[in-house]
């Protein structure tokens, strides 16, 4: 086991990415101090603890992403942090609270304690496609995204598309950081994240497949850009391991219409009701290209899409979120 009992940090254990990342990181024989909003909670808890190698391996602490210090007890002694804690929120009337504070101080808050440690090794950190694709000339047919690209703040305030803004702000700031702190970082974006879950509630991105299961009367105009749960978390652990590993790290196995992206989804549950229209009314988006050149080089072979939307489905029915 490559983990030989290191112990290693991860903030926001709960979590979608973040619980199949404790998971696997538990399976290669670390030891895993993770945090989470509330320790006597059994939603944030039991599943953690449930996981193979918990009982021996498996240290929960409490932490506020908005209150500095509070990952200095955790991060001690580590040699390697995972930072996934930040909020998933699509919709909100209060940007500045419910997103970009938590996602840029809790950022900040979590490199700041991980400066004190001499132990360190690398961070790396959670971000998102969302810090890559957003700009404000339109994506052809023939570009190819990657590493390079980045999303414009400006354009995305414009458009009031603060989850985009969160993960840039963010990442600006974990980089910046970083080089004045000589920390070792390495960022995961990774696109819409699908697949089995392993926590009794819902992540944002598999709810909203969920819903979609059950069936709609339209489907969104944009392509989604599909990764499984299991490459992310396999993404940060190789991120970390990997000596050559540096920089940022596009996730995303497949780009997709969602109208042809719904057709595989009902191939698998089929309800009554199959959108047949945009709701904008507008025609397809066009399709294009993610580079999966420098994730393939952390070895990650993706799994496939269909796969993805298989035992997506099976977990949502095995917890109770669509009916079997």
């Amino acid at each position: 086991m490559s983990g030989e009992g290191k112990p290693v940090c991860v903030t926001g254990g709960s979590g979608y990415i973040a619980s199949w990342l404790v998971k696997f990181l538990l399976e290669r024989g670390y030891t895993v101090k993770a945090t989470v909003r509330d320790t006597n909670d059994p939603k944030k808890t039991e599943s953690l603890r449930a996981l193979d190698g918990a009982k021996e391996r498996l240290h929960l602490y409490k932490a506020n992403l908005l209150e500095e210090g509070s990952f200095d007890a955790v991060v001690d002694g580590c040699e390697g942090v995972f930072h996934t804690a930040s909020p998933v929120i699509l919709s909100t009337n209060e940007p500045q609270s419910d997103l970009i504070d938590p996602a840029v101080k809790g950022t900040l808050n979590v490199l700041k304690s991980c400066a004190k440690v001499p132990s360190l090794k690398r961070v790396v950190v959670t971000s998102s496609m969302a810090s890559v694709l957003y700009r404000e000339k339109p994506l052809n047919p023939d570009d190819v995204v990657d590493e390079t690209w980045f999303s414009d703040s400006a354009f995305c305030e414009s458009r009031k598309l603060w989850y985009p803004v969160s993960k840039i702000l963010a990442e600006e700031a974990a980089w910046r950081f970083a080089k004045e702190n000589g920390i070792d970082l390495v960022t995961i974006h990774p696109g819409v994240v699908i697949g089995p879950l392993l926590q009794p509630t819902l992540s944002t991105s598999m709810e909203v497949f969920a819903q979609y299961a059950k069936g709609a009367q339209t489907y969104l105009y944009d392509n989604w850009y599909l990764v499984d749960v299991r490459d992310v978390a396999n993404a940060h652990i190789e991120a970390f391991e990997l000596a050559s590993a540096s920089g940022r790290y596009c996730l995303v196995e497949t780009v997709v219409h969602f109208s042809e992206f719904l057709k595989i989804v009902h191939k698998h549950y089929p309800t009554p009701h199959i959108p047949e229209k945009c709701q904008d009314d507008k025609s397809f988006a066009p399709k294009h290209e993610v580079s999966k050149e420098k994730a393939k080089a952390l070895g990650i072979d993706f799994i496939p899409l269909e796969l993805s939307v298989v035992d997506a489905i099976e977990s949502l029915k095995e917890k109770g979120f669509l009916n079997v």
